[in-house]
């Protein structure tokens, strides 16, 4: 698939099945994520990969924050369906902003070079024939889940990017360019 019809048919897919991507189809879609836009190449991203059993002790860390969230045990019924959620997809990459000091590159400017990394991943898995979706919640912003990641307190949950075999594809939305387009004159 070229580029352009690359990025013009990209949709996201939230029905997703077995297999997840192979070796080469990750590393094809890290690499992408790797040419995101990046001021004074700060390299502010780092990339978690969630396979097989460990999907189960994500859906663990997922009740774990929630519970911690809302200050109190959730009920059986919402942990059993937090828990089935990392089991979606059989492949999840969690994207992460790895906030770097700097005093001409901002936060801000670094947690969208992660998502602009995230956004070239998604779109390398749609050039690739993968499915994906990029998902994301409230869960991202609790220090459990940075702790239950391993992570600093520097980085920041860019969102979770599930990745599998295209299970139903649903129907990629019609825009105009003209809708979203405004000319400024300057005056």
């Amino acid at each position: 698939m070229d580029a352009l019809t690359a990025l013009h048919t990209r949709n996201s897919i939230n029905l997703l099945c077995e297999p997840g991507p192979s070796p080469e189809q990750l590393n094809n879609m890290i690499k992408a994520g790797l040419r995101a836009c990046d001021h004074r190449s700060l390299t502010p991203w780092k990339f978690l990969l969630i396979e097989g059993e460990a999907r189960k002790k994500f859906g663990d860390l997922m009740v774990k924050a929630k519970e911690s969230a809302d200050q109190q045990p959730i009920s059986a019924e919402l942990s059993a369906k937090m828990r089935s959620k990392p089991m979606r997809a059989p492949t999840i990459l969690v994207v992460v902003a790895a906030i770097k000091e700097h005093d001409k590159v901002p936060e801000v400017e670094q947690v969208l070079s992660a998502g602009a990394a995230a956004q070239m991943m998604m779109t390398a898995a749609h050039a690739q024939g993968v499915g994906a979706i990029w998902r994301s919640g409230s869960l991202m912003f609790t220090h459990e889940m940075r702790q239950g990641l391993n992570l600093t307190n520097n980085d920041k949950i860019i969102g979770l990017i599930y990745l599998g075999t295209v299970k139903v594809a649903k129907p990629l939305p019609i825009l105009e360019t003209s809708d979203f387009l405004e000319h400024w004159t300057g005056e």
